[in-house]
């Protein structure tokens, strides 16, 4: 998926799509959340015969593990297939959302700071997160190329930097 600077920061009226590598990402982190509940819910499982109650522990566990997992191995083929966003002059727009659908329309000229997010898991898939925090609130771009993100983020900066002259 490569595109020129000016696609990336695309103006248009089209959303973007993620890249198709952001997934990978999502299974890694939804992996990471699968095994710290596992930690949790199979040992209470085994070793219930300890409490009174053991055979309401261990369904009780084993469905929280289980509802767990499912959510895990569906959900990022849900957020990936649902996630769009775009940005023009005027705002930035973020639909998202597994369960609950969220609509984010952020004005630029409401924009604060932004700041370009790479953890571990999305350094290693050469992806980036942007956080766009305004007096309202905070509007995150997920899984994005990271010089789409970079991008992104030089774009808004300098908007922001010609809003904040502009009114001086």
């Amino acid at each position: 998926m490569e595109e020129s600077q000016d696609s990336a920061i695309n103006t248009s009226l089209e959303f973007r799509q993620l890249n198709p590598v952001s997934k990978k990402a999502m299974y890694v982190k939804k992996l990471i959340v699968i095994a710290f509940f596992a930690l949790i819910c199979i040992p209470i499982a085994v070793f219930a015969d300890r409490v009174d109650f053991t055979m309401y522990l261990r369904i009780a566990s084993l469905a929280v593990f289980a509802a767990v997992l499912v959510y895990c191995l569906v959900s990022p083929q849900i957020f990936y297939r649902y996630y769009r966003y775009r940005m023009d002059d005027d705002c930035i727009e973020v639909r998202r959302g597994v369960i609950i659908r969220s609509h984010f329309l952020v004005p630029v000229e409401r924009i604060h700071q932004v700041q370009v997010d790479k953890g571990p898991i999305l350094r290693k898939f050469g992806l980036a997160s942007v956080t766009v925090t305004t007096a309202g609130g905070i509007a995150n771009l997920e899984y994005l190329d990271e010089p789409i993100a970079e991008d992104i983020a030089q774009n808004l900066n300098e908007k922001i930097i010609k809003m904040l002259k502009a009114r001086e």
